[in-house]
């Protein structure tokens, strides 16, 4: 089945851009777009669409506060952050508010169409600039159990507390308690810091 695409940026030349790259892709079907988050929220209430492509320089609110909204009230959508801005904040904030990836506008049309196709799979992509900029610190690694490996994989790929639970066999309490062991030897306190920690360290295995 083919997914449908919707495209959220404010520059014309970028929408139309887009479209050239994934016009020929046949397991892809671009549904629209919108050029502010006012009229991609009104767009969301009548149509399906499966992924986002989300620039975060929008004209009337910015891309990390959409991608909050989107997030919120359609939790099956998946989003991925575009833009040209490759500051760590940003991805972490797209990350944080629910956003499965994070894309520069330079990304060529084999990374978006293969973004598109992982985040349908749950999986969480960067463009490989944005994904050695996270890498990028302390070599030093820090000592994780198997299973605190296992569930910082399935907390990378946007996986719950319930969900983890289920897949690995084990109660939630259990999964919150590595979550919380996680935390503490990575020196975080938000699943986005944990995410970017688990690239730069290696510790789980994330796409591009």
């Amino acid at each position: 089945m083919a997914i449908s695409v919707f495209i959220v940026d404010d520059h014309f030349m970028v929408i139309e851009g887009i479209k050239t790259l994934l016009a020929g892709e046949k397991d892809i079907i671009l549904t629209g777009h919108a050029m502010d988050g006012k009229s991609a929220l009104e767009y969301l209430k009548k149509n399906h669409t499966d992924v986002i492509l989300m620039d975060i320089n929008l004209p009337d609110i910015n891309g990390m506060d959409l991608c909050a909204m989107v997030h919120n009230e359609y939790p099956k959508v998946k989003i991925i952050g575009l833009s040209t801005f490759n500051q760590l904040a940003y991805v972490e904030s797209m990350i944080q508010n629910g956003a499965s990836g994070y894309l520069l506008k330079n990304s060529t049309r084999e990374e978006i169409t293969e973004a598109i196709e992982l985040v349908m799979d749950d999986k969480k992509i960067f463009s490989p600039e944005v994904k050695e900029m996270m890498k990028e610190t302390s070599d030093t690694t820090p000592l994780i159990s198997r299973r605190e490996r296992e569930v910082l994989q399935c907390i990378s790929e946007g996986l719950t507390s319930k969900e983890i639970s289920e897949k690995l066999f084990i109660s939630i309490n259990t999964v919150n308690t590595h979550r919380k062991s996680l935390m503490m030897k990575l020196n975080v306190n938000k699943t986005a810091d944990l995410v970017r920690w688990a690239v730069k360290f290696n510790l789980v295995t994330i796409t591009f």
